[in-house]
């Protein structure tokens, strides 16, 4: 089942295309000064990603919430996007009727649940996307219309949809390596904890990483970034150890940050031998993101299958919420 969904991804993204342009939301009720996602986990991490790919269009504020509560700022002039896969994620549900009471601008963005029904309640906008999937696979559609509700209040401009087109191109067209790459990286990380750098300005990819690789593979790993592990993590490697580093890089990273990527490099090979190059592929940002994405999701389930998890199954997690609700 997971093998499909990734390998689904660009048709995913092709089909959330189409329903951010079918999307007709309600007018802004006060002038917009900042924007609020609130989302966890698969759900979140879209988030991560849009405040990536937008940082050098946008001019407001855009923060990521991944708490029960709103940032203390969030008022009328807030478009709050909430996004929650099932509808009854916890804390974005608290963070939603935190962001009624303060008259925020909604947006929701889910598949279902408890969040179609407090939404309506509300009188508040929903974006409905497909649902029956694990969160974590949903990816594209979380992302996509969050890229679609900002340009609809015109606070970026429609240019991203083009990007997306020629991402999916593109990762078709280099799917077969991928997968190949993918496995390759697979073999060598198994049976090691893995470490995750790549610059601060995708930080979103590497979060990304960590995320498959927790849920699918069932592994413990951490990500950090260049250049602000340059000023702590770096002192922490002073002992061998069974790790496999991955540097996550792109040939159009700041020069400053590849020269601390390669001397970070050096250092850390004192320590271990295992450490992975990758270079990320494609002429934008949004595909060099999505390539390096998609090829994690591959790295995440062929490292399932060697470890022979079940990549779906995230019974831990549903144990937390029964506890969580009794």
């Amino acid at each position: 089942m997971m093998d499909n969904l990734i390998a689904n991804f660009t048709k995913q993204m092709a089909e959330a295309i189409e329903i951010g342009k079918a999307v007709k939301l309600s007018p802004r009720h006060k002038e917009i000064r900042n924007v609020v996602v609130a989302g966890l986990g698969g759900s979140g991490i879209g988030a991560n990603l849009v405040a990536e790919l937008i940082s050098a269009k946008m001019k407001l504020p855009f923060v990521v919430c991944k708490d029960y509560s709103l940032p203390e700022f969030a008022d009328e002039h807030t478009l709050l996007i909430v996004s929650s896969y099932s509808g009854n994620t916890e804390e974005t549900l608290h963070a939603m009727e935190d962001g009624i009471k303060r008259t925020c601008k909604i947006i929701c963005i889910t598949s279902g649940g408890s969040m179609v029904a407090l939404a309506k309640k509300a009188a508040l906008d929903v974006v409905i996307i497909p649902g029956g999937m694990p969160p974590r696979a949903c990816l594209a559609y979380s992302f996509i219309q969050q890229l679609f509700v900002l340009s609809y209040y015109n606070l970026i401009d429609d240019g991203f949809i083009v990007g997306i087109k020629e991402a999916i191109s593109h990762l078709d067209k280099e799917e077969k390596r991928i997968i190949k790459q993918a496995k390759s990286i697979a073999k060598k990380i198994n049976k090691k904890m893995i470490v995750l750098y790549s610059a601060a300005n995708m930080e979103a990819v590497s979060m990304r990483w960590r995320q498959q690789l927790n849920e699918n593979s069932k592994v413990l790993c951490w990500h950090h970034v260049i250049p602000e592990m340059n000023h702590n993590e770096l002192v922490g490697w002073r002992a061998p150890g069974k790790y496999a580093v991955i540097l996550l890089r792109n040939d159009t990273d700041y020069s400053r940050i590849q020269q601390r990527m390669n001397i970070a490099k050096n250092i850390i090979s004192q320590y271990t031998p295992n450490i992975i190059e990758i270079y990320s592929k494609g002429d934008s940002f949004i595909e060099k993101s999505l390539f390096l994405i998609h090829l994690g999701d591959w790295v995440s389930y062929f490292l399932a299958e060697i470890r022979k998890v079940d990549p779906v199954e995230v019974n831990v997690i549903e144990y937390l919420k029964a506890e969580l609700a009794n």
